[in-house]
């Protein structure tokens, strides 16, 4: 297991030239709040009764962003095995925010969008959080928004599970 990075600058240390330590000390105390500020985000009321959960926002935002897919797309996209995907696809089909068709290509697959009814209401609970990522990205160039969409994908991959492995 790697050692853990200390949370406190050492005075000295050569690997602090570029101040990492700072950075680290800033992004502690700014990652919580900002998650705090995203768990607060009213929710519309066309969806409250659904009990939508961190684990759907990201099926929803790449259908949102990206259109209908088939859900071996979304398993992809999602970085989850298909069965998990299938059974996210179940779960929000019945709740209405998703519709499941089969593919006029191929019957075998079915392709899962947002219906017509449910698209508002989702688009308005995420559109603060991509207001915010607009806001934070667009002064950047594009190097230096791959370095942050990288640095946050890092984080997310170097944060251990919640069983604490």
């Amino acid at each position: 297991m790697p050692a853990t990075p200390p949370v406190h600058p050492v005075p000295g240390d050569p690997d602090d030239a570029e101040g990492l330590d700072d950075a680290i000390r800033t992004l502690l105390l700014v990652m919580p709040r900002a998650v705090g500020r995203i768990k607060r985000l009213e929710i519309p009321e066309a969806l409250r009764e659904m009990a939508l959960a961190p684990r759907h926002l990201s099926l929803l935002s790449f259908l949102l962003l990206d259109g209908p897919m088939t859900v071996r797309e979304l398993a992809d996209h999602l970085e989850v095995a298909p069965t998990t995907a299938s059974l996210l696809v179940g779960e929000l089909s019945r709740k209405g925010v998703l519709d499941r068709r089969e593919d006029e290509n191929d019957r075998r697959r079915r392709i899962v969008s947002i219906p017509d009814a449910a698209r508002p209401a989702l688009e308005q609970w995420l559109a603060p959080g991509a207001r915010a990522w607009h806001a934070a990205l667009s002064p950047l160039s594009p190097t230096e928004r791959r370095a942050v969409v990288q640095a946050f994908t890092a984080y997310e991959a170097a944060l251990p599970e919640a069983d604490g492995g």
